[in-house]
């Protein structure tokens, strides 16, 4: 049985918390000791303290909001409950509506068994890494102060939630055109976006053809969404659709679809943005902020258009940290992140999709004339699921395996092997010019972690 003292100052990851439901961390429990060190944490100088929380659709959501309801109630916090609501909404309802904190109950594009709980600070950011450590300090020792019964809080919720993120989203496309006649698959990999993406393309004109819209607490992301994007490319074949729009299960990654079925990823919708964005004046500083695993073509095409690629280490955190260090509007992953400070706070494969719909209306284009942005360099990624990533890494076979990746790729390639910072997957990628070198490569490395002993392996 693992205990806190095991887990001791480990409970956040990069990400916020994350792993299996009713498993060390994600309890009901740990989720209400959180709740009530971070209510104490951000309990601001102001007549009423609130928190809005957020959540997906899996089953496990359900369990993990009304602990942390209790959580928050015991040191008299007013919860205010938006029901089921992409991530970039959470953000956005935390500081419109005036709230010290908000929470978003998602493990994202995980499948259903996980979840996680992720923070958003007043300013609709989401926490610092020095946050976090304060908050997490603060349930591991017990450092917080539950509320005399006299200022305990109470919750509700909050009926307009959904609408108010639909509006919200809305102002992100150029009204002046709608979608009259354009055909869009919607994927929302039954997930939190199931309701408000579909509305917010109908109410802009289209014709939509919903996909994962039917959430039953299991079927968050299975064989759907952004994490795959097959399902949707049938559907945008099969009914002849213009655009397909894919959704991770909290909506905040995006991949798009053209008409003949090819998917781009985030990659290619950056690209897209950023050079329409730089032609209209409005790329903040001509630079495009993204992390290390995105194509070495995204950066030849960006810079012959006089855009500078800003790289950081691999996460939407170290994305949106360097965007409001350096005053950069527009940033993202090869993911799906995408994220356009202008609008969000965090990544919203919704309002990215719509940026790439109003390119499609307003040049009067096909998705597949707009979306194969740059030739991308062979790029292969593996994903080894293990159960210690950190004693598959150390193992010596995988390291001479990856020292030898690297002189067999020479300075022309590019090689990154590191632990995943929300599941128990170490990621392979790599990145050369003749692929069967790379595949060679990054198969002896898949290889070596596969054949790791003991606690490495899956």
């Amino acid at each position: 049985m693992t205990t806190d003292t095991d887990m001791a100052r480990t409970l956040f990851g990069t990400d916020g918390l994350r792993g299996q439901a009713n498993r060390y961390p994600m309890t009901t429990d740990m989720a209400m000791r959180l709740a009530a060190a971070a209510g104490r944490y951000f309990r601001l100088d102001q007549k009423e303290h609130r928190v809005v929380i957020g959540k997906d659709t899996r089953r496990s959501s359900y369990m993990l909001e009304y602990a942390m309801t209790a959580g928050f109630a015991s040191v008299g916090m007013s919860v205010l409950l938006l029901g089921p609501v992409p991530t970039p909404a959470v953000g956005m309802l935390t500081r419109s509506m005036r709230a010290d904190v908000g929470v978003m109950i998602s493990a994202s594009h995980n499948p259903y068994p996980d979840n996680g709980i992720k923070f958003f600070g007043p300013d609709g950011y989401k926490l610092s890494y020095s946050a976090e450590r304060e908050i997490e300090t603060m349930v591991l020792d017990g450092t917080y102060e539950l509320a005399r019964p006299e200022n305990i809080g109470a919750a509700r919720r909050i009926d307009d939630a959904l609408g108010r993120y639909i509006e919200f989203a809305k102002t992100a496309f150029p009204r002046q055109r709608l979608l009259d006649g354009l055909k869009v698959v919607v994927d929302c990999a039954n997930g939190a976006a199931y309701r408000a993406a579909p509305i917010v393309l109908w109410e802009l004109g289209a014709e939509v053809v919903p996909v994962g819209v039917s959430p039953d607490g299991f079927n968050i992301n299975r064989t759907c969404g952004s994490t795959f994007p097959q399902t949707a490319a049938a559907a945008v074949v099969a009914q002849g659709a213009d655009v397909g729009l894919c959704l991770d299960g909290d909506a905040d990654r995006a991949m798009l679809i053209d008409e003949t079925g090819m998917v781009a990823d985030g990659d290619q919708i950056m690209g897209l943005i950023a050079g329409r964005w730089a032609a209209e004046g409005r790329l903040s500083r001509d630079t495009l902020v993204a992390t290390v695993m995105s194509n070495t073509g995204l950066e030849k095409h960006l810079s012959g258009r006089g855009v500078r690629l800003l790289r950081t280490g691999v996460g939407d955190r170290p994305v949106v940290a360097a965007m409001r260090k350096g005053g950069f509007n527009l940033g993202g992953e090869q993911s799906g992140h995408i994220v356009m400070s202008d609008y969000v706070t965090t990544g919203d494969g919704l309002i990215a999709g719509l940026q790439i719909l109003g390119a499609m209306v307003r040049e009067d284009k096909p998705a597949s004339s707009l979306l194969k942005v740059f030739e991308a360099f062979p790029q292969l990624l593996e994903n080894i699921r293990v159960q210690d990533a950190d004693t598959a890494l150390a193992a010596a076979a995988v390291q001479q395996a990856i020292a030898e990746g690297e002189v067999a790729m020479g300075p022309a390639g590019r090689l990154l092997v590191r632990k995943s910072g929300t599941e128990p997957v170490i990621r392979v990628m790599g990145e050369c010019e003749d692929e069967r070198l790379l595949q060679r490569v990054v198969g002896d490395i898949s290889r070596a972690v596969q054949a790791t002993p003991g606690p490495g392996r899956a």
